[in-house]
C-alpha cells in the first residue's frame, strides 16, 4: 500500500525492508500462536507510532517485513522500536519462551534494513518477502492492507 503520510507542511512516503532473526535460530515461527501474536503486536504498534507494516513474511526462525514510516524516526530507531516491543510483548504473553531462549533475549543482535524505492522496487521486495524462505506452502504471510 503506497500511503502518503502528511504533516503540516510535508508529504512523504518512506519504506524499509527489515529482517529480524530469532536468537539461536530457534524455529518458533513454525507455531501459529507466535506469528498471530506478532501480527497483533505490530497492529498495536502502528497505532502508537506513525508506521504502516505493509507485508510480513515469516520463516521458521526469522521475519521479513516491509514497513512504511515518517522521517521522524531513523531506520535504526524503527529497528530498535520494533525489535524491543515485539520481544517484550512476546515474553509477556509466553513466559516459557525465556527457557527456550536461554538468557531471555528474543532477537539476535544482527538484522537487516534497507530502503525501498517507489514503483517496481517496492513490488520486487514485496514479492521477495512473499516467496522467500520455506516452501510456499509453508510460508506464513500477512498483508496489512
Amino acid at each position: 500500500m503506497d500511503e502518503l503520510f502528511k504533516s503540516y507542511h510535508k508529504v512523504f512516503r518512506i519504506k524499509y525492508h527489515f529482517v529480524f532473526v530469532i536468537k539461536y535460530r530457534k524455529d518458533l515461527f513454525l507455531q501459529k500462536k507466535y506469528t498471530e501474536t506478532f501480527k497483533t503486536i505490530c497492529e498495536e504498534m502502528q497505532k502508537r507510532y506513525t508506521m504502516n507494516l505493509e507485508t510480513i513474511g515469516f520463516d521458521e526462525d526469522y521475519v521479513h517485513f516491509l514497513l512504511q514510516s515518517v522521517p521522524k524516526y531513523s531506520p535504526s530507531q524503527l529497528f530498535r522500536i520494533v525489535k524491543s516491543i515485539t520481544a517484550r510483548k512476546l515474553f509477556e504473553q509466553y513466559p516459557e519462551l525465556k527457557k527456550d531462549l536461554w538468557g531471555g533475549e528474543f532477537w539476535r543482535d544482527c538484522g537487516y534494513v534497507s530502503t525501498v524505492g517507489e514503483g517496481i522496487n517496492a513490488e520486487i521486495i514485496r514479492n521477495y518477502i512473499k516467496n522467500q524462505g520455506r516452501k510456499n506452502s509453508q510460508l506464513a504471510l500477512m498483508d496489512f492492507f
